[in-house]
């Protein structure tokens, strides 16, 4: 069985590839326009949805990587764009109240298809379950290093974070229904330019991993 320090570095780094604070930005962008009830849904499908997208790669990632040769910068740089041309519409679309009035005369099945969608792209995909964290989870679960019951050990780790993350993205909504329509409009707007310089940090590290331009 790993030790606590073992424990504790594991949690540390799937803490950073997940980003629960860095996933806040994509959620209120991608909710601003929906309902309350809705955003909450949308929170607890895409936590689900990233939940069993890493369990994926714990189980079978280290098989499919190593057949396709592919290796961590590739699914930073990948990763890293998505998020970006994202975190462009959130900084240059509409902003919450003028969203909401658009919405108005929708059915609501509309809203229903909205929140689903949102719940995979882009928060489970490539938010919660970043290219990091992918990667991540499968080298902290190499079958070549790790016992089963160290494996069974990281994948309660990952839950632990995956709902720390839930958490946060509930907490959300009451905090933009206290800032008001203006107030949301606002803060999507500068999340967009955080999220944006995340995305870009994250490619420019993937060219770092590669060599194409050096470490700063």
């Amino acid at each position: 069985m790993p030790n606590i320090s073992t424990l504790l570095s594991e949690f540390i780094t799937l803490w950073v590839v997940i980003d629960p604070i860095g996933t806040l930005p994509v959620f209120i962008g991608a909710t601003a326009s929906l309902p309350a009830k809705y955003a909450r849904k949308v929170a607890f499908r895409a936590v689900l949805i990233a939940f069993c997208i890493l369990l994926a790669f714990i189980l079978l990632g280290q098989i499919i990587l190593e057949a396709l040769g592919l290796g961590l910068p590739s699914f930073q740089i990948a990763g890293g764009l998505v998020l970006f041309l994202f975190a462009l519409t959130m900084i240059f679309g509409d902003g919450k109240p003028s969203q909401e009035a658009a919405q108005v005369e929708k059915p609501l099945k509309d809203k229903k298809a909205q929140a689903k969608r949102a719940a995979v792209f882009p928060l489970a995909m490539p938010s919660i379950a970043s290219p990091g964290a992918m990667l991540a989870v499968v080298m902290l679960t190499d079958n070549d290093r790790f016992s089963i019951a160290h494996q069974a050990m990281t994948a309660s780790i990952m839950f632990i974070v995956l709902f720390i993350t839930l958490l946060i993205l509930v907490a959300a909504q009451p905090i933009l229904r206290v800032l008001g329509e203006t107030g949301a409009a606002i803060v999507s707007r500068v999340m967009g330019m955080v999220l944006a310089a995340v995305a870009v940090d994250t490619v420019l590290k993937g060219f770092v991993a590669i060599g194409v331009i050096p470490a700063f």
